[in-house]
């Protein structure tokens, strides 16, 4: 009975770094080896100083010579990335079976990987690093991956360490105990802050995880506060935002979209062929973004996750990548994309009444510098605004940059003068006006009704993918989606 209780308390209780590292050590079936590169084997090492090591480690090592890692896990043209990663997995993992045959039968195996960048002495580069394990939840069954990418924050390099260790040990007892992906997930940062550290990719597959979709992973970690932005491809694929931006022209496109419409789609393309004539642009490096905020996701303080996939599925029929952000300014989305494009020029795509709110003076109470310290983050960077016109409330008369200066106090107009002559602001003039009538509430409850008629003011893509699927609950939907469940 005294055993039982203990059980109990021990789940409502959240382990140290060491009871876990000692828990798995104490597991006869739980058996693999570990390959770490660029922050010493801080990982192993955890298991090391709790004792019972040899139930848990196979095999501890690290390659930090060039030459060395090539040789054994292949040539790699970056140290520090997913695909030095997955190399290091599928070449550690095998030799488990391979090596350890009289234990195949009983034994669930794993490989643990990172390959990391730690602060250097001068503090002028990103800790960042990929860590993945590929495990078994059952003997002789196929194996699970599971992958993240960490940013460290700590200003000291054995610090970032010791919390790459503890992130390390966190990511192997959640997987080996834990079933619900979002227990894993949020399990991760166990023992830390993310002020020390933070987690802006997340991928779980294999036979075990077939019913998890890691699009609504990427939502979690940013609506959890693991990081403020996460993102994902076209196919649904996640993908690091750092890596995958770094050093592109970044065009962003912040909207609800719920549904996707015609004037969605035309604020797009029409902005895209805006930005590729900038001459500081290079097509060949464009990168486009649906950019969707927890504010705009949020539908009376709470997101609806099946919501967010109607809409996530909707984009990426349009072959867009999403982001998921956290940042409901914009001067601190051009911020946080700044320093991964390193000065390519980035493009935002908005309203002329969202440009409206950016000038609100109210919005920025909360900075000590007020309008002026936004707008130094705003635009102080190679940014510009590509302004997409509006019918005015009431009318049909286009409201465009034009008429906006009008529009402005006194004391902001020569604020405004001054980004319309550095080239900041620019009128989306070939846009499609036979479409501002268009408003998205109204759509969608004509959808939620079976009006018909709604399917005029949104892309074919999209109205297949509301018919099959059965989005927005479109009724009389040909085939009705079955989505993933947290728990």
């Amino acid at each position: 009975m005294v055993a039982k209780v203990s059980e109990v308390m021990e789940e409502f209780r959240k382990l140290t770094t060491q009871e876990k590292a000692l828990k798995i050590n104490l597991s006869k079936s739980v058996y693999g080896s570990f390959a770490e590169i660029g922050a010493g084997q801080e990982v192993a090492a955890n298991f090391f100083k709790v004792g019972g090591a040899s139930g848990t480690v196979a095999k501890t090592m690290s390659a930090y010579d060039m030459k060395f890692s090539d040789a054994i896990y292949g040539r790699c043209e970056r140290y520090v990335c997913e695909d030095r990663l997955i190399q290091m997995l599928d070449h550690e993992y095998p030799l488990l079976r391979e090596r350890l045959p009289h234990r195949v039968s009983d034994t669930c195996f794993f490989a643990f990987a990172d390959t990391v960048e730690t602060i250097n002495y001068e503090q002028t580069n990103q800790g960042h690093g990929w860590m993945g394990l590929r495990f078994q939840l059952r003997p002789e069954s196929e194996p699970n991956d599971c992958v993240i990418h960490v940013k460290m924050h700590d200003n000291d390099p054995l610090l970032q360490q010791v919390a790459l260790g503890i992130v390390g040990v966190n990511m192997i007892y959640a997987c080996v105990h834990f079933t619900d992906p979002e227990q894993i997930v949020l399990s991760l940062m166990d023992g830390l802050t993310s002020r020390r550290i933070e987690i802006d990719m997340f991928r779980l597959t294999g036979p075990d995880f077939k019913h998890v979709d890691n699009r609504l992973m990427a939502l979690k970690l940013v609506k959890n506060g693991l990081t403020k932005a996460a993102m994902f491809g076209p196919d649904g694929s996640v993908l690091q935002p750092s890596e995958y931006l770094y050093k592109k022209n970044v065009l962003v496109l912040r909207g609800r979209f719920r549904p996707v419409t015609h004037v969605n789609v035309d604020m797009l393309f029409t902005s895209r062929r805006h930005f590729k004539r900038e001459a500081d642009v290079d097509r060949s490096r464009i990168v486009m973004l649906a950019e969707l905020t927890l504010n705009d996701l949020s539908q009376e303080g709470t997101i609806d996750e099946k919501d967010f996939l109607y809409r996530a599925d909707m984009i990426c029929s349009l072959g867009q990548n999403v982001l998921i952000s956290n940042y409901y300014e914009y001067y601190r989305l051009v911020s946080y994309l700044s320093r991964i494009t390193k000065g390519r020029k980035i493009g935002i795509t908005l309203g002329i009444y969202a440009l409206q709110k950016i000038f609100e003076e109210k919005t920025y109470d909360n900075l000590k510098g007020g309008i002026m310290e936004a707008f130094a983050y705003l635009f102080g960077g190679n940014v510009k605004l590509y302004i997409y016109p509006a019918l005015r409330h009431g009318s049909n008369k286009l409201f465009t940059l034009k008429d906006f200066e009008a529009e402005l106090p006194a004391h902001l107009k020569s604020l405004f003068r001054y980004l319309m002559e550095n080239n900041k602001l620019e009128d989306i003039t070939d846009a499609d006006v036979s479409k501002l009538h268009i408003i998205s509430d109204n759509v969608l409850a004509m959808i939620k009704k079976g009006e018909p008629g709604w399917e005029q003011n949104v892309p074919h893509k999209v109205e297949e993918a509301i018919k099959e699927l059965g989005l927005f609950d479109y009724p009389g939907a040909l085939k009705r989606r079955t989505f993933p469940v947290a728990s």
